[in-house]
């Protein structure tokens, strides 16, 4: 458990003002709607002191164990050589198991395709959230629903626009503007607090459980909605690797923890004094949007713009999440290789992926148009996030007792308890499906249909290739026995299995009669490890005088550059006629007796065929690839 990280050498303080403004984006406009949805599914028959305050400490103490306890304390110190996340988590358990155990690909695709759920609600809610808050202005009270969705909408659209352009120019802005939002959420609930110190009475946990048994079913309903509360908590490990264990820790513990508690304890005051002015009346109390009332009217238009300014940063925070994720993904082999783009000279993590990020527009505008207020979304919410909560304490599991080398029993009994707390919210949330919690869940059996599909089409396309292909071993020995006409230069082969002569070599000797005075047969392996040392990166295993085995190793986080990193070895590269890159391009044929269901291969062929182009990927020149055609049979 090594407290590394490829964050960039600035101190404590700097670090920690940085991941105030990425890390906790999320989690930190969940005020905006959380106390206000949670308290929503109790108000039927009007809202009690009870009521108030069994919600208050629902949402204190999952802030206390899901986050802190279990983030922040635990999880946090899981890193993958400075790295988290969902895909750090399933690296780590794969080397922990020696990549054996079929479960931890399993949990791994689960929880990546769960986060695309996340990604497409996250800017759909917190800016409509935001926006919706110009309603508490005065004089603004009667604006129409559709102007406010046109200001969202046209908010998101300027937002993905500005992707490909990077975001490395106003990101230092991030901190300073969520470290503001921050301060005024914790000084509206102190104001609040001091209305009605007695809402603080929330932290005693029998307010919480004697809410639970006293409503039943409705408690379910209500808990799924006290999740909202701690949304965005996996980013506490997402971006270990760019900011490091302890500023994320030090920002929670010491800043953001205190202001949402105060903030959600101001709220609760605000209902508590509203409930008394209501009794006084004989009326009920009718729920309201708690949050943006909480300021005077003066101060409301200036708090909506900073919400919406928060809810902004949170949303680039998740679509970043998304590019990053994609990109282990494709790394990981659990995806086809995308179009990345690098987006600062500067910054490694800045890239830009601009087919998920106009798919996540896409998913978000649907959203919007097809739910219209933030109130209908918010069912849809939780889903994803608990399923991706499941997951990460399953693998956690796993590392702890293969990794660590902690006792069996002893590590069941740590895990059970957050376990228990992740399905118990789990099962609270799958009870809103028909309110709209369908949609991650359709977001993510897609992604998981598309991961299984691309898996089980590249395993078969590799068998497939080992039993048609000819082993190198013989291919070279033959060459040997009757050499053909030398050319100068070098050849590089890119190949899935070293074994195997690839097709290119076949087609080259086939179609032009030479080879080249050396040729490297080169296999690109992505290791479960998010950094490889460059000096480290290849591997060589002479063959003969004329061919070479090559083995140039990545981790799931390095930028592939296959020519550069070949270059590192001594002579590789060096002798006259250049070098030469000879991919095969593999086209997809159904087979007589095929390997796979046909629809099934028509959909592996189609994430085949709009695969990225390889010669961008690998980072190779254009004018020294040479590719060359094969058939596989599925």
């Amino acid at each position: 458990m090594q407290e590394t990280s490829h964050a960039p050498r600035n101190s404590l303080a700097a670090l920690t003002l940085g991941a105030i403004g990425v890390v906790y984006g999320d989690i930190g406009t969940s005020p905006l709607y959380a106390f206000r949805e949670a308290l929503a599914q109790t108000a039927a028959d009007g809202i009690s002191r009870g009521e108030i305050l069994g919600v208050l400490s629902l949402a204190l103490w999952a802030l206390i164990v899901v986050v802190t306890l279990k983030y922040v304390l635990f999880l946090s110190r899981m890193d993958n050589n400075g790295e988290g996340g969902v895909l750090s988590l399933m690296a780590l358990a794969k080397r922990a198991t020696g990549g054996k155990w079929l479960i931890v690909l399993l949990l791994g695709a689960t929880g990546a395709a769960m986060f695309y759920g996340d990604a497409i609600i996250t800017p759909a809610l917190s800016v409509l959230s935001a926006v919706e808050g110009l309603k508490t202005i005065p004089g603004l009270g009667g604006m129409s629903q559709s102007v406010i969705l046109g200001v969202t909408i046209g908010i998101l659209v300027a937002l993905f626009m500005i992707q490909a352009r990077g975001t490395a120019s106003v990101a230092v802005l991030f901190g300073p503007v969520c470290a503001i939002w921050f301060v005024a959420l914790a000084a509206l609930g102190l104001w609040h607090i001091a209305d009605a110190p007695d809402v603080l009475a929330a932290f005693n946990p029998w307010h919480a459980a004697s809410f639970m048994t006293s409503h039943g079913v409705t408690g379910l309903f209500v808990l799924g909605a006290v999740f909202l509360t701690v949304t965005g908590a996996e980013a506490l490990i997402a971006d270990m690797g760019h900011f490091g264990r302890k500023p994320i820790q030090l920002g929670w513990l010491s800043f953001v923890w205190p202001a949402l508690t105060l903030n959600y304890l101001g709220q609760g005051a605000l209902a508590l004094k509203a409930l008394a002015t209501a009794q006084a009346t004989g009326a009920p109390l009718a729920n309201a949007d708690w949050f943006f009332i909480m300021a005077p009217g003066a101060l409301r238009a200036p708090l909506v713009i900073l919400a919406t300014l928060a809810t902004i940063i949170a949303s680039q925070a998740v679509i970043t999440g998304a590019y990053s994720l994609t990109h282990q993904a494709i790394a990981l082999g659990l995806l086809p290789r995308m179009t990345i783009r690098q987006t600062s000279a500067h910054q490694m993590g800045q890239i830009y992926m601009p087919g998920v990020n106009w798919l996540l527009l896409a998913g978000v505008m649907m959203l919007v148009i097809g739910f219209k207020s933030s109130t209908a979304m918010a069912a849809a919410y939780g889903i994803a996030v608990t399923g991706t909560m499941v997951v990460t304490t399953c693998l956690s599991f796993i590392i702890a007792w293969r990794f660590w080398r902690w006792e069996p029993v002893w590590t069941a009994l740590l895990i059970a308890p957050f376990l228990a707390l992740d399905l118990f919210f789990f099962g609270a949330n799958l009870l809103r499906v028909s309110e709209g919690g369908w949609v991650p869940l359709l977001v993510a059996a897609t992604m998981g249909f598309i991961i299984y599909t691309w898996l089980k089409g590249r395993r078969t396309a590799q068998e497939r290739t080992v039993e048609q292909g000819v082993a190198l071993d013989e291919m070279v020995s033959a060459l040997a026995a009757r050499p053909p006409v030398a050319i100068d230069g070098t050849a590089v082969f890119l190949t899935q299995d070293l074994d195997v002569t690839p097709s290119a070599l076949l087609h080259n000797l086939k179609h032009n009669k030479a080879l080249h005075r050396t040729n490297i047969v080169l296999k690109v392996e992505n290791l479960p490890t998010p950094y490889v040392e460059p000096d480290d990166r290849v591997l060589l295993e002479p063959v003969d005088d004329r061919f070479i085995r090559a083995r140039l190793r990545y981790g799931y986080m390095d930028t592939i550059d296959l020519p550069s990193d070949l270059a590192r070895s001594p002579g590789l590269l060096a002798g006259p006629g250049g070098t030469s890159f000879f991919v095969g391009r593999s086209a997809i044929r159904f087979a007589a007796r095929p390997a796979m269901p046909r629809w099934m291969t028509v959909i592996y062929t189609f994430l085949h065929r709009n695969a990225a182009d390889p010669t961008a990927y690998f980072s190779i020149p254009p004018n020294r690839v040479v590719e060359l055609g094969s058939q596989i049979e599925l």
